[in-house]
């Protein structure tokens, strides 16, 4: 298991567990996400338009040679449970990917899109109440010029991101 989200976990235990949700309405948010099926970190920006849909995008690029990889993807959450201390969502994925890889024979293009849906929730620390945690589960389908891959999706909030709101 991932090292950095074990420390998470314990470094949450110890804090105050009085956690409270925030209306998001009109708010946008920045942070990062890691949820491409491609390894690639990226940067997403949130808004909420009204109490219960939220909409986002983000973007991942790297440009090393012979290994270069792009995504874009657009999510739409659907809040179906609000509780005191966290809201919990659905939703679907759109997403872009490129990447590239060098074998001995020279360098592959792998381009296509990535479809999905997903549950998840975020929460808020108490006293940090503009950064928001995520985690989310779901299912997909990569589509890229090597073929078609379904896939389950799990993400800690390592990987499905944090999200600071102004």
């Amino acid at each position: 298991m991932n090292k950095k989200f074990l420390f998470l976990v314990f470094l949450l235990s110890f804090l105050n567990t009085n956690l409270y949700a925030k209306d998001l309405t009109n708010r946008l948010g920045f942070g990062y996400s890691d949820q491409f099926s491609i390894d690639l970190p990226s940067v997403m920006a949130m808004y909420y338009p009204n109490p219960d849909t939220g909409l986002s995008a983000a973007l991942g690029v790297n440009t090393e040679d012979d290994a270069s990889k792009f995504g874009l993807s657009f999510k739409y959450y659907k809040i179906i449970f609000p509780e005191d201390n966290m809201n919990f969502y659905m939703g679907g994925v759109l997403a872009l990917v490129s990447n590239e890889t060098n074998s001995g024979s020279g360098t592959t293009t792998n381009s296509g899109y990535e479809l999905g849906g997903f549950i998840g929730a975020e929460y808020f620390l108490q006293g940090l109440e503009s950064l928001g945690f995520r985690f989310e589960a779901g299912l997909g389908i990569v589509s890229q010029d090597s073929g078609v891959v379904f896939r389950t999706l799990g993400q800690h909030p390592l990987k499905a991101g944090m999200i600071f709101y102004f």
